[in-house]
């Protein structure tokens, strides 16, 4: 077919290669600022091009992961506003989180787009409703309760409503759900029904528990964050004066993440629009997984029909990901129903090929931790950064096994979910000292040998614990290393960019990163649940746990439910750039029945197995992986050893009875034992449990082992710590020191 006369023709998917296209993911760290507006636009590619471009009227643009909807959307504000069409200040970007908010105004910063306003729903709310309450409401606006467990606990106490911990935070999560779904408490049992939402506890009792809450909160003054954007929406809608206001000075409004947006997140959105239609939204249907939060994608699913003219442009070419990780993503999406799946996205990946997709089968948990940790460990030995390693889960509750497995082998980590780089101590110390040394210039002798920029950071960071080499281990003494590395690494970069920079210009390009929390990458392996990888990448990651009762989850139950957790499956697949391995076991604990299955969704998928109602892959089962300890790991049950009940969890079966059964510890041995592993820890430069940890030391000086055999038996004493600790552990359980004699062997851990 011809193109229209006056255009390009427009290249095919399957043929458009990089070429001057920039890669969406693996852009230069100090990109130089575009010299024109058009300078804004080299190395889109053409859909990227053509929602740069559609400046004008309602846009919406369906990205998949991995197509650079984030490239797309700052490269089209920076075009508008470089070619005179839009005012920065008129010019409103909402999305979901701090972190992506900053990653866009520093995105923005870098193609001379500053002063556009990048925020999250929940802070543009609260700015607005500071600056109008006084005019609205009168006074100061009412404390905003940043936690409010103990409020709905308070609330629930004041019902005679008993709540444990995990049903307290449940409850005050359905709170938060009936808030952003506009859901009072008196309607809380009916809107239940109607939508077969499963409560965690009596609907009736929720709305008391519900409905206290609110007074509490009435009578102490506070606010919570549910209420900031009602109380916004409250505003806009009775006062027309303070909405015109707001629709002067915004004329111009970008969201992301469309598909999680509430009810009361788009009242929101209406409200600040008004009749205007100078909207761009970004979103991925498959990508939907937050409805437990109230998120729905019929905002997205149904833009086209509240904007019958609205410009809709489809990214589908995945620059993050290898065609052998795309076609596994795509696979999952083409076994999925309802609404959202009629409107999934097929992937074309443009990288270059990679690995397949790795499938290995554990006999049990503890199994696959160690033996992911020790892939992990493999992979990074190969040359790939710790960093970019990820361990994904799907509940917080399963990051302890693999925790351990890391240390055991020596691999630091960090949780997902850590304070703010910026905010780390001692990020701050070392900008502090940075500063300083830039004000001193020539006159600071720490830098009378120092050349170029690098060395000289390094010389001041020298002095806040940097070295040239890493401590060994994790813990907090190579986090803080990490932090330091992370800001020489910086420096490296910014030289490399800037030839010439000096200590001052770097300084004040961290001031500016800070401001957008625009934080360097830390190195350390992942450990984060499905939900909180979204928006990440790595180039290896590790989905782990897939069976079924956990992916999908047990209380998954409506087809929707089951159709949510596939899309989360969805997510955590195309976190992975390169490598991908999923993996399952068939027991909970070593001897525990292999009474599991894998996660259906992998069926038709992995090799050997049958989508429902076809035939099995091509492969055979040789395609997956099962670790010779997964075969022959096959003892009886764990039992406790005082009243010989089935041990399930991991801390009893390390003592071998279960933790309300009398003890027979020797109390002063297990003290001797843990001032020794605290010595141990601070000479080798890792926390104390990876030496060993307190169930271990309590295992230990429970069995007082006289013997490599016997204390080889205890859960938790590997055959590296073996080696490592066995004879000073033995030695502390025969009434010694635990102290090496001259000349004994200094192994590496």
């Amino acid at each position: 077919m011809r193109p229209p006369c006056g255009q390009l023709p427009r290249p095919p998917l399957s043929t458009w290669q990089h070429g001057g296209v920039t890669s969406a993911t693996h852009s230069t760290l100090f990109p130089q600022v575009p010299d024109s507006a058009d300078a804004v636009l080299d190395g889109l590619d053409p859909e990227q091009r053509e929602v740069a471009v559609a400046l004008q009227g309602p846009v919406c643009v369906l990205a998949g992961a991995g197509t650079g909807k984030t490239r797309a959307i700052t490269h089209r504000i920076a075009y508008g506003v470089r070619a005179g069409i839009l005012q920065p200040s008129s010019v409103l970007a909402v999305t979901f989180t701090n972190r992506a908010a900053g990653e866009m105004r520093g995105r923005l910063r870098e193609l001379g787009a500053g002063g556009v306003q990048a925020r999250t729903f929940h802070s543009a709310a609260l700015r607005q409703l500071q600056y109008f309450w006084p005019k609205a409401v009168g006074g100061d606006l009412p404390r905003l309760l940043e936690r409010k467990v103990q409020l709905v606990a308070e609330a629930a106490a004041r019902c005679r409503i008993r709540l444990d911990r995990n049903e307290l935070r449940d409850v005050t999560s359905e709170i938060e759900w009936a808030k952003v779904t506009q859901t009072v408490p008196a309607d809380y049992p009916a809107v239940v029904a109607k939508s077969q939402r499963d409560a965690p506890r009596d609907p009736a009792e929720i709305s008391q528990v519900y409905a206290m809450y609110e007074q509490l909160k009435r009578d102490r003054t506070v606010i919570d964050f549910e209420d900031v954007l009602l109380l916004t929406v409250g505003i806009l809608q009775d006062r027309h004066d303070i909405a015109d206001h707001v629709r002067r000075q915004y004329q111009h409004f970008v969201v992301d993440e469309y598909q999680d947006v509430s009810p009361l997140q788009q009242r929101l959105l209406d409200l600040w629009l008004g009749d205007r239609d100078n909207l761009c939204v970004v979103g991925d249907a498959s990508q939907t997984i937050y409805s437990f939060t109230g998120a729905t994608p019929d905002h997205l699913l149904n833009f086209r029909t509240r904007h019958p003219g609205a410009t809709v442009v489809k990214l589908v070419r995945d620059y993050r990901s290898t065609p052998q990780v795309v076609h596994l993503a795509n696979g999952l999406l083409s076994q999925a129903r309802g609404r959202a799946a009629e409107h999934r996205l097929e992937l074309v990946s443009q990288r270059e090929s990679g690995p397949d997709p790795a499938y290995l089968e554990y006999a049990d948990e503890p199994a696959e931790a160690e033996g992911t940790a020790r892939r992990i460990r493999d992979l990074i030995a190969a040359g790939v950064p710790a960093g970019e390693i990820a361990v994904l889960y799907r509940v917080n509750s399963q990051s302890e096994v693999y925790e351990q497995a890391l240390a055991d082998v020596g691999v630091p980590y960090q949780l997902r979910g850590a304070e703010r780089f910026f905010e780390r101590p001692e990020v701050r110390e070392a900008g502090v000292a940075l500063r300083g040394a830039a004000r001193a210039g020539g006159n600071d002798s720490l830098l009378d040998d120092a050349e170029g920029l690098p060395s000289e950071v390094r010389a001041v960071l020298s002095t806040k614990g940097w070295t040239s080499e890493p401590p060994t281990g994790s813990g907090a003494v190579r986090d803080r290393w990490e932090s330091l590395a992370a800001l020489v690494r910086l420096a490296e970069d910014f030289e490399q960019a800037r030839p010439g920079a000096t200590l001052s210009d770097l300084v004040a390009e961290l001031d500016e990163r800070a401001a957008a929390q625009h934080a360097p990458t830390v190195q350390g392996v992942t450990l984060a649940s499905l939900h909180s990888a979204k928006g990440l990448e790595w180039d290896a990651v590790f989905l782990v746990g897939l069976t079924e009762g956990m992916m999908p989850i047990t209380y998954a139950k409506t087809d929707e439910q089951v159709e949510e957790e596939r899309r989360l499956l969805y997510v955590g697949v195309t976190r992975a750039r390169f490598h991908l391995s999923l993996s399952w076991s068939l027991a909970r604990s070593p001897g525990g029945r292999a009474g599991r299955r894998p996660s259906r969704f992998l069926n038709g998928l992995r090799p050997g197995s049958a989508a429902l109602g076809g035939r099995a892959t091509a492969g055979g089962s040789g395609g997956i992986e099962r670790p010779a300890a997964a075969r022959r790991r096959r003892r009886g049950p764990a039992l406790c050893r005082v009243c010989g009940k089935t041990l399930t969890d991991a801390g009893e079966m390390k003592l071998m009875r279960c933790d309300d059964c009398p003890s027979d510890m020797d109390e002063a041995l297990y003290e001797r034992l843990r001032d020794w592993r605290a010595a141990q820890a601070q000479e080798i430069g890792q926390p104390a449990y990876c030496v060993f940890t307190d169930k271990t030391l309590m295992a230990i000086a429970e069995a007082v082992p006289g013997s490599e055999g016997e204390l080889a038996g205890i859960s938790g004493v590997g055959a590296r710590k073996l080696g490592r600790f066995g004879a000073a552990v033995l030695d502390i359980c025969a009434g010694g020191d635990g102290v090496e004699e001259p000349g004994a062997a200094d192994e590496e851990m």
